[in-house]
């Protein structure tokens, strides 16, 4: 299966939750910016950028993102792109806000070599620590508690970020929509 992305920390997470398959980044040029409304826009666009450039394989684009509750959401399908530090300004947007709920959305889209598509989505709830901690995991992790933990995702480790991710969540669902069809 191609990954429509170079992002090679999202690779190893797929990976792991895609056991069956072989998991291989698409190192192309002319990625279509992600300026999708909603996160399934964007994962289909790389997918189907990947499908072009590789129409004999499975293609899987992805998008994913944290919404936080009390911005309303934000930064969503904005957070890779939404400031040059975005954890320093997440947590400057939320300093002195009470409510510090959050949750981390991944969207994948699969494309046969028939061209046929499959869609899964995974959440990962929790909510914004007051500063980072810890050293494993990329983006948001070192800010993000997951519900029922104390620690971020970053000190959970990768390890467990790959069995109980947003993206191991979609990965599942996959797996399933993979597995009726």
């Amino acid at each position: 299966m191609i990954l429509a992305s170079r992002n090679g920390h999202k690779r190893e997470e797929l990976q792991a939750a895609l056991p069956e398959w072989t998991v291989e980044l698409l190192d192309a040029d002319g990625y279509p910016p992600e300026t999708g409304r909603t996160y399934r826009d964007n994962a289909r666009a790389k997918a189907r950028f990947g499908h072009g450039l590789a129409p004999s394989q499975w293609v899987l684009g992805e998008d994913s993102g944290i919404e936080v509750a009390a911005l309303g959401g934000r930064p969503g399908v904005h957070s890779a792109r939404w400031a040059a530090d975005p954890v320093a300004a997440l947590l400057a947007e939320l300093d002195g806000v009470a409510d510090r709920r959050a949750r981390y959305v991944c969207e994948l889209v699969a494309i046969s070599p028939a061209g046929e598509e499959l869609a899964a989505q995974g959440t990962l709830e929790g909510a914004i620590a007051l500063e980072p901690r810890g050293s494993e995991g990329f983006g948001y992790d070192p800010i993000f508690v997951p519900a029922g933990e104390r620690r971020t995702v970053a000190e959970l480790g990768d390890a467990w970020k790959r069995a109980h991710s947003h993206r191991a969540r979609a990965a599942a669902a996959l797996r399933a929509a993979l597995a009726a069809s």
